[in-house]
Protein backbone atom coordinates (compact mmCIF):
# COMPACT_ATOMS: atom_id res chain seq x y z
CA UNK A 1 0.00 0.00 0.00
CA UNK A 2 1.43 3.44 -1.49
CA UNK A 3 1.02 6.44 1.46
CA UNK A 4 1.25 9.72 0.45
CA UNK A 5 4.01 11.86 2.55
CA UNK A 6 2.27 15.30 3.97
CA UNK A 7 -0.10 14.01 6.56
CA UNK A 8 0.87 16.21 9.13
CA UNK A 9 1.58 14.45 12.47
CA UNK A 10 2.58 17.30 14.44
CA UNK A 11 2.35 21.28 14.43
CA UNK A 12 6.00 21.90 13.03
CA UNK A 13 5.01 19.69 10.21
CA UNK A 14 3.80 20.99 6.81
CA UNK A 15 0.83 19.13 5.22
CA UNK A 16 1.32 19.49 1.16
CA UNK A 17 -0.56 16.18 -0.52
CA UNK A 18 0.92 14.25 -3.11
CA UNK A 19 4.93 15.27 -1.37
CA UNK A 20 6.64 11.46 -2.26
CA UNK A 21 4.52 8.54 -2.48
CA UNK A 22 6.23 4.99 -0.73
CA UNK A 23 6.04 2.06 -2.06
CA UNK A 24 5.17 -0.85 0.24
CA UNK A 25 8.93 -2.39 0.06
CA UNK A 26 10.08 0.64 0.97
CA UNK A 27 8.73 0.94 4.18
CA UNK A 28 9.75 -2.30 4.84
CA UNK A 29 13.22 -1.88 4.19
CA UNK A 30 12.94 1.59 6.37
CA UNK A 31 11.08 -0.24 9.13
CA UNK A 32 14.40 -3.09 9.13
CA UNK A 33 17.19 -0.55 9.03
CA UNK A 34 15.66 1.76 11.56
CA UNK A 35 14.89 -1.54 13.67
CA UNK A 36 18.86 -2.20 12.73
CA UNK A 37 20.07 0.87 14.04
CA UNK A 38 18.44 0.96 17.21
CA UNK A 39 17.98 4.62 18.39
CA UNK A 40 13.96 4.93 18.24
CA UNK A 41 14.86 9.01 17.53
CA UNK A 42 15.64 8.19 14.12
CA UNK A 43 13.78 8.58 10.70
CA UNK A 44 14.68 8.37 7.36
CA UNK A 45 15.50 11.93 5.33
CA UNK A 46 14.95 11.98 2.00
CA UNK A 47 16.34 15.48 0.38
CA UNK A 48 17.40 17.13 -2.48
CA UNK A 49 21.37 18.25 -2.72
CA UNK A 50 23.32 20.21 -5.16
CA UNK A 51 25.53 18.10 -6.69
CA UNK A 52 26.24 15.61 -9.96
CA UNK A 53 26.63 15.74 -13.60
CA UNK A 54 23.46 16.90 -13.83
CA UNK A 55 22.94 19.62 -11.02
CA UNK A 56 20.67 17.72 -8.34
CA UNK A 57 21.39 14.77 -6.29
CA UNK A 58 19.36 12.44 -4.08
CA UNK A 59 20.21 11.96 -0.78
CA UNK A 60 18.59 9.43 2.15
CA UNK A 61 20.13 9.40 5.40
CA UNK A 62 18.94 8.30 8.78
CA UNK A 63 18.26 11.46 10.87
CA UNK A 64 17.38 12.56 14.50
CA UNK A 65 16.87 16.26 13.94
CA UNK A 66 13.37 17.46 12.84
CA UNK A 67 12.94 20.97 11.20
CA UNK A 68 9.92 22.74 11.04
CA UNK A 69 8.44 22.43 8.18
CA UNK A 70 9.34 19.27 7.33
CA UNK A 71 6.77 17.43 5.69
CA UNK A 72 6.19 14.33 7.64
CA UNK A 73 4.87 10.48 6.63
CA UNK A 74 4.05 8.18 9.26
CA UNK A 75 3.85 4.80 8.52
CA UNK A 76 3.40 2.02 11.57
CA UNK A 77 7.20 2.00 12.77
CA UNK A 78 8.63 4.39 9.96
CA UNK A 79 8.88 8.15 9.48
CA UNK A 80 10.13 9.94 6.67
CA UNK A 81 10.49 13.38 6.79
CA UNK A 82 11.34 15.94 3.54
CA UNK A 83 12.17 19.71 3.91
CA UNK A 84 10.35 22.34 2.67
CA UNK A 85 13.33 22.83 0.01
CA UNK A 86 13.17 20.01 -1.02
CA UNK A 87 9.90 19.06 -1.08
CA UNK A 88 9.09 20.62 -4.86
CA UNK A 89 11.33 18.89 -6.27
CA UNK A 90 9.97 15.67 -5.10
CA UNK A 91 6.58 16.23 -5.66
CA UNK A 92 4.98 12.93 -6.75
CA UNK A 93 7.90 10.72 -6.68
CA UNK A 94 7.81 7.33 -5.63
CA UNK A 95 10.28 6.11 -3.06
CA UNK A 96 10.64 2.32 -3.19
CA UNK A 97 13.43 -0.90 -2.53
CA UNK A 98 14.08 -2.59 -5.46
CA UNK A 99 15.97 -6.44 -4.18
CA UNK A 100 17.23 -8.12 -7.15
CA UNK A 101 20.21 -10.77 -8.32
CA UNK A 102 22.13 -7.91 -9.90
CA UNK A 103 21.07 -4.76 -7.62
CA UNK A 104 19.45 -3.50 -4.57
CA UNK A 105 18.92 -0.36 -3.10
CA UNK A 106 16.07 2.57 -2.71
CA UNK A 107 15.08 3.89 -6.32
CA UNK A 108 12.75 6.88 -6.94
CA UNK A 109 11.04 7.56 -9.83
CA UNK A 110 10.48 10.99 -9.95
CA UNK A 111 7.95 12.63 -12.51
CA UNK A 112 9.39 16.18 -12.00
CA UNK A 113 12.80 15.95 -13.30
CA UNK A 114 13.47 16.38 -16.73
CA UNK A 115 16.53 14.44 -17.48
CA UNK A 116 19.16 12.45 -15.36
CA UNK A 117 22.87 11.68 -16.15
CA UNK A 118 24.34 8.45 -18.32
CA UNK A 119 24.89 6.86 -14.72
CA UNK A 120 21.60 7.95 -13.29
CA UNK A 121 23.32 9.29 -10.16
CA UNK A 122 21.87 12.22 -10.55
CA UNK A 123 18.62 14.57 -12.11
CA UNK A 124 17.58 18.01 -13.53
Amino acid sequence: MDTTLGQASSTESTETPSTIVLGASAVTKIAELLEREGNPDFFLRVAVQPGGCSGLRYQLFFDDEPVEGDHVLNEGSVQVRVDRMSAPYLRGAVVDWLEGLDQSGFTINNPTAQGSCACGDSFH
